[in-house]
């Protein structure tokens, strides 16, 4: 290695993932939105967004700047305290799920399922579905600016497109 490289600055090849305990107290220092990837261990598409959206330069970027980003089991079978309230595993046929992930995904057990948190740890929307890149990154910033408060989703989609495209 030249004597150079230690000062580049080292782009992060994925992105930092925390757990739903650590994203929280961070965000009491530095509040930040959450994105929450809700997943299962068997499912197949959790593991395609992980080989390539998660994957993806221009995502790593934008949501370890931007995010708390959270990888959470929805079957994991250990108790979390979140926001001041003790949730569990619940068992359900041979399998289950759990308790936090059932209320994050309005009991809409869907996997995967990107959730999005506000600094105040507030749902803003989960969304149920594999996304590719292109689509995640317009998702990822339409919640990081803000500008799901004030411009509707079709408009910022069409508009990021464009503008993407020059």
């Amino acid at each position: 290695p030249s004597a150079v490289e230690p000062f580049k600055k080292q782009i992060p090849e994925s992105i930092e993932w925390l757990s739903i305990e650590e994203a929280a107290e961070k965000n009491k220092t530095e509040p930040r939105k959450i994105l929450i990837d809700v997943y299962t261990d068997w499912c197949g598409w959790c593991k395609r967004m992980d080989q390539t959206t998660f994957k993806d330069p221009t995502i790593v970027k934008y949501v370890n700047e931007t995010y708390y980003a959270v990888k959470f089991d929805a079957e994991q079978q250990k108790d979390i305290d979140f926001k001041g309230k003790k949730y569990e595993f619940v068992r359900a046929g041979g399998r289950g799920y759990h308790e936090l992930a059932a209320e994050w995904l309005n009991n809409r057990l869907s996997y995967p399922t990107s959730v999005f948190l506000n600094e105040d740890l507030e749902v803003i929307q989960p969304l149920p579905t594999y996304l590719d890149a292109g689509k995640f990154e317009t998702v990822i910033t339409y919640f990081g600016t803000d500008s799901h408060k004030r411009t509707p989703w079709e408009t910022y989609e069409k508009n990021y497109a464009a503008n993407r495209n020059r």
